[in-house]
């Protein structure tokens, strides 16, 4: 909240508010990113971020990623809109130009559909953002293929390190990034020994305060917020790609409402991908935004990391260790999320109990309580959990694989699988091979390719 602002009420309405403002972005020569919002006239936010930068920040360096960081300044908005959802924006540092415009629009409705749904909203917030006339000066400016240096985010789970892995093996000079340092990001950067980009993101703290005076909160298309960090960090730093590491079955939704299939990982999807790399582009710099593991399923995916023992100890990819309340985040595996369900049932097929044992310090499926939320990310017993799990066929295939391994089949979740939930799927549904099979879908660039199916591939 700004120094000069007006206190925050103690009782908070979301109802009272129409507009939410825009109100001015800075980057100064120390990288050090200061956004402004508003909510009417009567509340203030500014968030800041601290770019990872090798020195002072030129005049010049900064009005080439000015695009960027009108980028940012929007799409980290979705924070600060979502408090009280109003009905208008109001753009007062610059309207967006036409991409941009319907990315926003996007993140801003359907990226908002679980916080909308799990907070009982009438309706889907659907604000319209105006659109500039003109793309900005820096638009048009490119960078020349082929890609020789990529920036790979990391979130210390097992996608970000076969991402990493993958571009390795291409051979081009790379560097892993990520917003924060949390352990296992620390750790996984420790095992890959390369460079590593740190940018820190500080909320205003009167968000908290919102949130507990009665002000809507919930999910927000985070991975959005994060890509324009690392993209405005590559530009920065002279790389010509980020590489995200989100997999086809971010793509698939949770439940339908409002007209909208509500997906807890909308900013993961292709859709999504797609909207912000034609913003990117818009804005000019040049520098590509794809996700190198698009093609492949999350059962593919941890087939490739079963392979990978040096990560193994490093990894964790329970959410529970990216809590914003320091009180409430986990060390390690919580062992009781559907995130820690889906990761121990989508690698038990390719690792052995002892191995998975050592990984999460329990055996999930030998534990009978934990039998309705294996089930549930089948969609047996009610909807995919909102949470960054796969889809209900990768999770019926993984039952199926391991109904036909003796290491699992006698465990008592496992047996209650195969007895319980298999036989409520129709005979085709999550065959293996086929939730195993790399898509076509994706804009992974093509020199690339050949390294995702060396690595990805059976």
């Amino acid at each position: 909240m700004a120094a000069d602002a007006k206190p925050l009420p103690s009782v908070f309405d979301p109802a009272a508010f129409r507009t939410f403002r825009f109100l001015s972005r800075e980057l100064d020569a120390h990288g050090h990113v200061t956004l402004r919002y508003a909510l009417d006239e009567e509340i203030s936010f500014v968030e800041r971020f601290e770019l990872p930068i090798d020195g002072p920040l030129s005049e010049r360096e900064r009005e080439r990623v000015d695009g960027l960081l009108s980028l940012l300044h929007w799409v980290a908005g979705v924070s600060y809109f979502k408090s009280a959802a109003p009905l208008e924006v109001s753009c007062e540092s610059g309207a967006p130009t036409a991409a941009v415009a319907t990315l926003l629009e996007a993140l801003y409705s359907e990226g908002l559909g679980e916080l909308a749904y799990t907070n009982a909203l009438s309706e889907l917030p659907r604000p319209a953002f105006p659109r500039a006339q003109r793309p900005t000066a820096a638009a048009g400016e490119r960078r020349a293929d082929p890609l020789e240096r990529i920036l790979v985010p990391v979130g210390g789970g097992k996608d970000s390190a076969v991402a990493l892995e993958i571009i390795r093996r291409s051979g081009r000079e790379l560097s892993l990034f990520s917003v924060g340092n949390a352990p296992p990001i620390a750790r996984t950067v420790a095992a890959a020994g390369l460079p590593h980009l740190i940018a820190r993101r500080h909320l205003d703290p009167g968000l908290a305060q919102l949130n507990r005076a009665g002000a809507l909160n919930g999910h927000v298309p985070i991975t959005a917020i994060v890509s324009c960090v690392a993209l405005i960090t590559a530009a920065l730093g002279g790389f010509d790609a980020v590489a995200m590491a989100n997999e086809r079955s971010a793509s698939a939704g949770n439940l339908s409402w409002d007209g909208i299939e509500v997906n807890h990982q909308f900013s993961k999807g292709l859709s999504a991908e797609r909207l912000l790399a034609a913003a990117a582009a818009e804005v000019g710099t040049g520098v590509r935004l794809f996700s190198i593991l698009r093609p492949a399923s999350e059962l593919a995916i941890a087939r490739a990391f079963a392979r990978m023992q040096a990560y193994h100890g490093a990894f964790t990819s329970c959410n529970a260790i990216f809590r914003i309340d320091p009180e409430l985040r986990a060390t390690s595996w919580c062992c009781d999320c559907p995130k820690c369900r889906f990761v121990f049932l989508a690698l038990a097929p390719f690792l052995s109990p002892e191995q998975l044992c050592e990984v999460f310090g329990c055996d999930l499926l030998d534990d009978e309580s934990q039998f309705a939320g294996f089930a549930l990310l089948t969609a047996t017993g009610g909807h995919k959990p909102f949470e960054c799990v796969g889809e209900e066929q990768e999770s019926i295939a993984a039952i199926r694989l391991l109904a036909e391994d003796e290491r699992w089949n006698g465990r008592a979740v496992v047996r209650r699988l195969i007895a319980e939930v298999l036989p409520q799927q129709a005979p085709d549904a999550g065959r293996p091979e086929t939730v195993l099979a790399l898509s076509d879908e994706h804009e992974v660039p093509d020199a690339l390719m050949g390294d995702v199916r060396a690595l990805l591939g059976a």
